[in-house]
């Protein structure tokens, strides 16, 4: 019996270790204040997660890694790409990103990320000639570099590269996507030559963003929706669907067996009405269970999955063009803060993650609406829209966690959002007069009137880009 007990404790140790080492998570810095990297780096410890994926491969957040022993995947965005067509520019890229890093106590480098999802539809074809150059350029630059054989240069791509043929919409019919299945076979035979995984993003969110008719419980792991059947399996959720998918277009090419990274994979909590907590931690709740149980897919069984889930912190200053939803894919709230129970084990347990410790806010202060101001009522919509320009106010949104608000809270949301986006300078709660700084919180509910982090950074309003934005606002209210 006593040994039947250690067996068991053996194997469940051996479950809760494979889920650790399999999970990693997206760590992106779109915000308008940012914590410092080496407090992120402290959670990423603090929660046991040992992987991370970067978007770029910033001096700062690579020096907070090192000595970390977290592995790493570093990045080159898509607006380096035609840089990196040139073999020199693509090997002073990893000597400088990579190489350099390259000691005992540096930075774990197992990954280069060359563009982000750089096939997109919406990109109308403007990295399609850039990226598996690239590609190329850089791994060979790795392998003379003699780096090769311990990191791998791949490219994260939009699952919309591979389809299943409409009239039959099965995972067992998948191909790449027509106008780029030349392409994409080039770039999976060198990826596979060198010993690189495949590297793709599913949402099964975006899935029930796209159509207001697909069932939600197919969005989920633990739902009842009718399954799709394909040759004897059947389909009981998205991801599964979507991931055969991408096995089934791989076999076509040959390579049935390659590797399979999921780079970014998660739910929102806010912006759309099915951007929830509640949403959220039911996906990920069933998502963690089968990393856990090492379950794989129908077409890869019982197969360990290497996950970044999407994403780490919420990020204020993203572009917001795909939905408002785009702000708020983070496990953590903007300061680092957990938002609700998560079980990175995948074992069940009900518990909060650890958040950023001994982050620093500006002053508890808030702006709002003063509807006794002896300011133009008439200029509140125009001064709100301003606000929301340049600061973020997707919560108030259809579905949203500020939705409810009544039009005074609206307008003192928008008024704080911009006030503290601009470091509580007072002139930034004018608004025409309009605006009053208090001390009062008008939370409310699960609409938080928030205080931003209180770091020693440059006023958003002197970058260049947003007096660019600026400007061509001021300009376009003055047309109109």
């Amino acid at each position: 019996m006593a040994g039947g007990r250690l067996l068991t404790w053996f194997l469940l140790v051996a479950v809760w270790w494979s889920a650790a080492e399999s999970l990693g998570v997206n760590w992106g810095t779109m915000a308008t204040h940012e914590l410092p990297p080496k407090t992120v780096v402290q959670m990423l410890q603090d929660n046991g997660i040992k992987r991370v994926k970067l978007f770029d491969a910033d001096e700062s957040t690579m020096g907070a890694l090192a000595g970390s022993d977290i592995e790493v995947m570093v990045a080159i965005p898509n607006d380096q790409l035609a840089t990196m067509n040139d073999y020199e520019a693509a090997k002073k890229w990893v000597s400088k990103n990579v190489t350099k890093y390259n000691f005992n106590g540096g930075v774990h480098i197992k990954y280069v990320a060359v563009g982000n999802e750089p096939f997109l539809k919406t990109y109308n074809g403007s990295f399609l000639r850039t990226t598996f150059p690239a590609l190329k350029n850089i791994q060979n630059a790795l392998n003379e570099a003699g780096l090769g054989s311990i990191v791998k240069a791949t490219v994260p791509l939009n699952a919309d590269v591979y389809s299943s043929p409409t009239d039959s919409n099965v995972p067992s019919a998948g191909r790449f996507r027509a106008d780029i299945a030349d392409l994409m076979a080039e770039i999976v035979q060198f990826l596979n030559q060198n010993g690189a995984p495949f590297t793709v993003n599913i949402y099964p969110f975006l899935s029930l963003y796209a159509d207001a008719h697909f069932p939600i419980d197919y969005a989920f792991f633990d739902g009842t929706a009718t399954p799709t059947p394909d040759n004897g399996i059947n389909y009981m959720n998205v991801f599964d669907a979507n991931f055969d998918t991408l096995v089934s277009a791989l076999k076509a090419v040959g390579l049935g067996d390659m590797p399979i990274i999921v780079g970014e994979v998660g739910w929102p909590t806010d912006g759309d009405i099915n951007a929830k907590v509640s949403y959220a931690q039911r996906f990920y709740a069933g998502l963690l269970k089968r990393l856990a149980a090492n379950q794989g897919t129908p077409l890869r069984p019982n197969t360990y999955i290497e996950v970044y889930l999407f994403s780490l912190i919420d990020e204020d200053a993203k572009s917001i063009e795909p939905g408002k939803f785009e702000r708020h894919w983070g496990i953590f709230r903007y300061d680092g803060q957990p938002k609700f129970p998560m079980d990175l084990s995948g074992q069940g347990q009900n518990k909060m993650l650890v958040g950023a410790k001994n982050v620093q806010y500006l002053p508890k202060r808030w702006c709002a609406f003063n509807p006794n101001s002896n300011g133009d009522l008439s200029k509140l919509g125009d001064n709100i829209d301003y606000a929301c320009t340049f600061s973020d106010c997707t919560s108030l949104g259809y579905g949203s966690t500020c939705n409810g608000l009544d039009a005074n809270a609206n307008a003192s949301y928008a008024f704080n959002m911009y006030f503290q986006a601009q470091n509580q300078k007072d002139m930034t709660c004018y608004f025409q007069g309009l605006g009053t700084i208090t001390t009062q919180n008008y939370s409310q509910g699960d609409c938080t009137f928030i205080i931003q982090l209180g770091y020693n950074a440059a006023s958003p309003s002197s970058s260049p880009l947003l007096l660019v934005l600026v400007l061509v606002y001021l300009v376009m209210r003055i047309l109109v």
